[in-house]
């Protein structure tokens, strides 16, 4: 048996039907940057996302980059945030000349620990960047409590969260002062191609975004500011709003893997070798990824794939141990918890396509490694 670690031409063949006319549509148009179809998604994962205001954009990366132009990132301006995140989190800081400062991770929901926050907090600090991780939000309430205290902009890197909540209903990118989204083809709700998204609940801020969308200009030719060339194709945006009809129902069936395997590991024993993901109370998780903390991990995720099943490390390096941050003086063992996770966690197969049969041959794979 193969089982993928995702497997998008099983979910594509069930939603040709919608999505090949609306690419059709766009193509016949000859209507490609921006207009009536980007116009259309924005609005629509704004009310998905409890947000005023989305703006749709290039990449989740560009989202981040934008997001800090937006309120003005300088260079030797400090930016908080997590450790342990895709690359483009700290990326992103660090491009614009300012100064990423790390906080190790809660080890249970491997995202920011906000305890850790305030001691990172100096003159030059503007913003903290929390990641809402493998699909569950950071603990969100004491971070912007942190923020207001601090005067600090936040900023919710999304990319791997959209319809996640925190405690009483509240959806990722609507609490901080920017949420930033990803549409890569692997996210929950993904593209065929690149493409990402901001949203904000002030007015201000979204009209700058809008205008660093597309160089500054204001209006056309006329450049107040640099910005840059941030925009969504309007096939993606079609391609995306068919998408999002879909995106409940998908995050129901991710759910339910998520249960399944719970349920799995626990009528094996398997919890005496591997931990599976905590689910915080009152959230909702929508299991972009599931991870497992893993005894002997290098060696299981070779076993796996010897037994054609799909897997991966997010992530196995930590930032304050990447060659490019070397200038920041951080050092193996600086932040031992999210260490530990890169050196632990693993991510099986969740998409909402597998079948049972799927689920149980990589779990019992995974026992067979054990035993």
């Amino acid at each position: 048996m193969q089982v993928p670690l995702l497997d998008l031409k099983a979910q594509y063949r069930t939603i040709k039907h919608e999505i090949d006319p609306v690419v059709q549509e766009v193509i016949e148009s000859q209507y490609f940057i921006l207009g009536p179809k980007v116009a259309e998604f924005e609005e629509a994962v704004a009310n998905y996302c409890q947000a005023n205001y989305a703006l749709g954009v290039s990449s989740g990366t560009d989202a981040l980059l934008i997001a800090l132009m937006a309120i003005d990132i300088q260079p030797g301006d400090e930016v908080i945030t997590t450790t342990y995140s895709f690359f483009a989190t700290a990326g992103s800081i660090a491009r614009l000349h300012a100064k990423p400062v790390f906080v190790d991770i809660d080890p249970q929901t491997f995202n920011i620990d906000p305890a850790k926050i305030e001691d990172k907090i100096t003159e030059k600090t503007r913003a903290i960047i929390p990641v809402h991780l493998y699909g569950q939000m950071a603990d969100m309430d004491p971070i912007m409590e942190i923020a207001r205290k601090h005067n600090l902009y936040v900023i919710e890197d999304a990319a791997q969260a959209i319809g996640s909540e925190y405690v009483d209903g509240r959806r990722a990118g609507s609490i901080g002062h920017i949420g930033c989204f990803s549409f890569f083809p692997s996210k929950n709700l993904g593209g065929f191609g690149d493409g990402g998204l901001v949203t904000t609940n002030d007015e201000k801020l979204y009209e700058k975004l809008k205008y660093l969308r597309n160089h500054g200009a204001h209006p056309k030719y006329y450049h107040k500011m640099i910005g840059g060339n941030f925009r969504l194709d309007a096939l993606q945006a079609a391609v995306l709003n068919v998408k999002l009809k879909h995106l409940d129902e998908w995050t129901a069936g991710r759910q339910k893997n998520a249960d399944f395997y719970d349920q799995g590991i626990e009528q094996r024993a398997l919890q005496k070798y591997v931990t599976p993901p905590v689910r915080k109370e009152g959230y909702r998780h929508i299991f972009n990824q599931y991870i497992l903390r893993a005894q002997k991990r290098d060696e299981l995720v070779q076993y796996l794939k010897e037994h054609q099943i799909g897997c991966e490390i997010y992530y196995p390096v930590t930032f304050n141990n990447q060659e490019c941050f070397k200038y920041l003086g951080y050092g193996k063992g600086d932040f031992p918890l999210a260490e530990k996770a890169a050196d632990e966690t693993l991510a099986i197969p969740i998409y909402p396509e597998l079948t049972d049969d799927q689920k149980n041959y990589v779990l019992d794979t995974i026992l067979n490694f054990y035993k």
